[in-house]
């Protein structure tokens, strides 16, 4: 959503559904918001909440999460820049 302000935001829900246990959760949140970091100017001006919807693979393939993360990232852009 825009937040009206020049900067993005980012919230995180991880549960203890998808990620059992509370290192699993940790590392999935420090690889969210780095992709996160990495894309900030393309996300100016938005508020975005990410859900966790089904497990995350094992820690060598990141590179996998990563390249979605940046897919998503570009979609998010695309269709709030437009409107």
């Amino acid at each position: 959503m825009p937040n009206g302000k020049h900067i993005p935001r980012l919230g995180l829900v991880i549960s203890k559904r998808f990620a059992k246990n509370a290192v699993q959760r940790n590392r999935i949140k420090r690889l969210i918001r780095e992709s996160f970091r990495h894309h900030k100017v393309l996300l100016t001006g938005l508020d975005i909440a990410v859900l966790l919807k089904s497990v995350i693979p094992k820690p060598a393939e990141s590179r996998n999460v990563n390249a979605r993360l940046e897919k998503q990232w570009q979609e998010i852009s695309k269709s709030w820049k437009k409107g």
